[in-house]
Formats: structure tokens, sequence, C-alpha cells
């Protein structure tokens, strides 16, 4: 067994050379390469950190043990189906893959192998989920709002696959409920898929959650509010707190219920993506199942899958409708 790990990065844009700072700094791995086909932009986080710069990512073969891959969505099958079959094993950046059928067959290329395969779903990490997951019994409702100012990045997937899929794993983390229906609405603003979108999902369990994600906002704000019988949390997920709102038990004042308020703050845990990496690097040395599997990327990819194909039902519709009322107002 080794005590540390020698690990590359495959793509070291924005995102990238982050997991290029945290993997040189924890100590149970070893930054040996960092990857990008930007020539100037991989030699500059190369020389950062003193590791090799690579165009090619086929050069790691033999020489890395793990790998985080933080490309383009369109890139992940390929590349991970590469490092995988090669003995690599692969943290990749979510979503896992651009559609279900190529998640679920990655998933099974990891498993033939015997490879770790870990799925870059970040608020898993935060404490906060943890935390979430102790305190509800019996969700009811469920409201989410998850928005920020617009990025020129990312543009290759569309908000449900950027920014939306966070939720959809959170929920179904908590839930663990299969979906029953799916009505989702969106629109295009500053891209060619949406950039702004709303879902209504219902669970099998009867819980109903209403989700909203925007990358065209003028702020930030990643907040959750799960509703149960006589309680309510109140999840910040930027500022890592959650405020817990129960019925008090006994007497009521005027009419109203007594109200115990609590709020737990989880900021001083380590920052989410370092925990992420340190997950992964301990997944890889025990050889043991990381905390977000792929079979979880997975799973979290089909649910964003139902949610566009009730965006393209709702666009549909919408041109329908257009039509109709054009070919109506041709005839008068």
């Amino acid at each position: 067994m080794q005590s540390t790990i020698p690990m590359a990065v495959i793509g070291v844009g924005h995102f990238g050379r982050y997991h290029a700072e945290k993997i040189a700094r924890l100590p149970g791995a070893e930054l040996i390469a960092v990857v990008d086909n930007d020539e100037e932009q991989v030699a500059q986080v190369a020389d950062k950190h003193g590791v090799r710069a690579v165009t090619d990512y086929r050069e790691l073969f033999g020489c890395v043990n793990a790998v985080s891959l933080a490309v383009p969505t369109h890139f992940h099958f390929e590349i991970a189906k590469d490092l995988l079959e090669h003995g690599i094993d692969v943290l990749v950046e979510k979503p896992i893959t651009p559609d279900v059928e190529s998640a679920a067959e990655l998933v099974a290329i990891a498993a033939r192998n015997n490879r770790i395969l870990q799925v870059g779903h970040l608020e898993r990490f935060s404490g906060v989920v943890e935390a979430v997951r102790r305190h509800v019994t019996r969700p009811l409702y469920i409201d989410s709002v998850r928005i920020a100012p617009f990025k020129a990045r990312s543009m290759d997937v569309n908000v449900i696959l950027d920014l939306m899929i966070h939720d959809l794993d959170l929920i179904l983390c908590i839930l663990k409920s299969p979906i029953v229906s799916v009505d989702a609405a969106g629109a295009p603003v500053f891209s060619e898929s949406e950039d702004i979108a709303s879902v209504r999902i219902k669970f099998a369990d009867g819980c109903i959650a209403n989700i909203v994600a925007s990358r065209i906002s003028l702020k930030s704000e990643r907040t959750m509010r799960i509703f149960e019988r006589d309680r309510y949390l109140k999840i910040d997920l930027e500022k890592r707190t959650i405020n817990s709102v129960s019925r008090r038990a006994g007497q009521t004042v005027e009419g109203l219920p007594g109200m115990d308020i609590q709020e737990e703050n989880y900021s001083a845990i380590m920052d989410p993506l370092e925990r992420e990496i340190d997950a992964f690097i301990t997944a890889v040395r025990d050889r043991s199942v990381p905390m977000v599997s792929g079979e979880d990327g997975r799973i979290a990819l089909e649910a964003a899958s139902q949610v566009n194909d009730s965006l393209r039902a709702h666009a549909k519709f919408l041109n329908d409708t257009d039509q109709h009322r054009a070919a109506v107002a041709e005839n008068r």
C-alpha cells in the first residue's frame, strides 16, 4: 500500500487550478503532472507547483495512480474511460457524463477494472448535508433556490447540468425515494440552452420539491428549505448554516404555537473541495467505495435528464401554441 499516491489533474482551467492546489497540499497525494491542451496555461500551473506540464493525457499512463478530471463535460466519458481501462482511478467533475447511457457504461467500466470512480458533487462535502440527514425524518415539501451571476464558462451544458444537478443530488441523497413526476419550464437568455429553469418534482413517498436554478442573476444564493410536520429547516449552502424552527410541545400562547429556533454553523469545517479530494485519496488508498460514487453521479444525471425531457416538452408546447396563434391571426 502506497503512503503517498501519485496524481495528476487533467484540465487546469478555472476549476482545475483549484484541484491542483488542493492535491499539491494534501499529505496523502503527490502531484506529478498537470494536463491541458492550452500550452501557456498548463505551463503556468506546472511552474507554480514544480510539476510536469503535459498536453496529452495519455502520457500519464504508467506514471500516476489517480487523476482529477476537470475538462468540459463532453470530454468526460472518452477520457475517463481511457484512464479507467489503463488502471487509473478517477475523480470526475459533475455531471459524470453528458448522458445517462454513457454514465452507466462508465460505472460498468470502473467496476470491470476494479477502479475507483468518484463524482464531484461538491455540496456533499460541505458538512451541511451530513447534518441535514441527521435532522430530517419525513420531509413533506422542499423548496430550493440556486442562483448566480452570469459567467462565461460551463456553457457546454444548460443550467440543469451546470447548477441544478447539485440540488437534485442533495434532494435524492436526503429522500432516498424514486421520482414520480416532473414538470419543468425554462428559457435560454444569454446562451443557446436554458440559463434559468424551475421544476416541480413529486416523489414516491409523497414529498414535493420545487427547485429554481439561474445563472443570470444579479446576486448569488444557494438555499434550501425542508418542511416536515412541526418543523422546518432553512439551509444556507453558501454560509454553511442550518436554522431549525420547531414547534414546541405543550401550551400555545394566544393561539400561536411556541417555537424553538436553533442555528448550526459548519463554516469552520475544511473547505468542501479539499474534503472532496481528501475523500477521493482515502478511497483510492483504502480501495473503498467513495462518498459520491459513479452510481450516485449516474442517479443525479438521470434526474437531471428527466428535468431536461420536461423542459423540451414545455418548449414544444410553447412552439405549438405560437404556431397556432399565428395561424389563427393569418386566417382572420
